[in-house]
């Protein structure tokens, strides 16, 4: 090696530790793991060589000498949404990553708009699982079924959609009600100076991301646009033909219809009927998440606004909130907050 190159980094070990210290592996085991029998003179000792070295436990090489391993069940939605469909495929991916650290994903597709059959899923999860993640629906039998849960010492991390009432252990997700007020501003800003009404069509108001997203919209429409009236909120269960169909029928209805703002899935429908009308590139549209689909009708111009969260930070954030509690280890909050994206035709990634 040349000289002023750098040292390589040697990680610090700890028997190295205890050759700093002066005292047995077992000692420094027992002082770094938190565990009573140590004077507090050794205590320091070892403290002190810990700091000098910057010794940082193996987390995982822990755990496998201790033989020790979770297992947890990620819930996730049945049916063609494209956008839970990418979250799936983050999930596959983030257990790659996670079984290297004795952790091991299991993926179940229920129906998350029946409240009973989520509910039924997570009553009847198996006792081998240590977590759960899953999209929440904020109904009472649901948030029993997580309460239960967490009784039984299971953490359950709520993702992409919340039951804060529930003793659900952490949310991962945007700040739904401030992209609902983002997608309003959007709104009264493209339709400067227009009158007329504005549709919003959610999955369910029983999903509370769709809910708080559609109560931030109205609450800015209302009070920053008087010109455009909101309609009332039409379900689409993040079907498209069923989104299809209601759009079509809105176009129809209502001459003076100026916007739409879809506060959850079924954006093929949308576009279908847009399109078919010949009033797509009078109608603004703004939807939520970037998939394959919306990305095309984005670029064409169907599409004006797509607000985004990352379905593969929410992946990773899920899985890495589980872990750390099982673990007894901290998270960091502000790497697993998760950011609201606005992507238009001019800045897609």
């Amino acid at each position: 090696m040349t000289a002023g190159a750098a040292q390589p980094l040697v990680r610090a070990t700890l028997e190295d530790v205890a050759r700093a210290a002066g005292v047995s592996l077992a000692t420094v085991d027992r002082v770094v793991n938190r565990r009573e029998g140590v004077r507090a003179k050794t205590v320091a000792r070892v403290e002190a060589a810990v700091a000098k070295l910057g010794y940082r436990a193996d987390v995982a090489a822990a755990r496998l000498a201790r033989g020790q391993s979770f297992r947890f069940a990620f819930v996730l939605p049945t049916g063609s949404n494209s956008f839970m469909t990418n979250l799936t495929e983050q999930v596959q991916r983030t257990a790659e990553w996670l079984a290297g650290q004795r952790g091991f994903i299991d993926i179940l597709h229920v129906d998350v708009f029946d409240p009973d059959v989520l509910a039924g899923a997570l009553e009847n999860l198996s006792p081998a699982y240590q977590g759960v993640a899953v999209i929440a629906l904020d109904h009472p039998r649901v948030r029993a079924a997580i309460d239960e849960l967490a009784s039984r010492g299971v953490a359950v991390v709520t993702l992409v959609s919340d039951a804060p009432s529930a003793r659900r252990l952490h949310y991962v997700g945007i700040d739904n009600p401030a992209a609902g007020r983002t997608a309003a501003t959007l709104m009264g800003r493209f339709l400067a100076g227009n009158e007329g009404t504005v549709a919003v069509i959610a999955g369910s108001l029983s999903l509370r991301d769709h809910t708080e997203r559609q109560f931030g919209f109205h609450q800015i429409l209302s009070s920053e646009y008087p010109n455009l009236r909101a309609l009332p909120v039409i379900e689409g269960r993040d079907d498209s033909d069923r989104t299809r169909k209601l759009t079509a029928a809105l176009l129809a209805r209502h001459a003076g219809l100026r916007g739409i703002y879809c506060c959850g899935a079924g954006n093929r429908g949308i576009a279908d009927a847009l399109e078919a009308s010949g009033r797509a590139r009078e109608v603004v549209w703004i939807t939520h998440e970037l998939t394959q689909h919306t990305r095309r009708f984005l670029v064409r111009g169907t599409l004006d606004v797509i607000i985004n969260q990352d379905p593969g930070h929410e992946a990773r954030s899920a899985a890495r909130v589980l872990l750390a509690h099982c673990s007894g280890e901290p998270i960091s909050p502000d790497q697993e907050r998760i950011r609201i994206d606005i992507f238009l035709r001019d800045n897609l990634p």
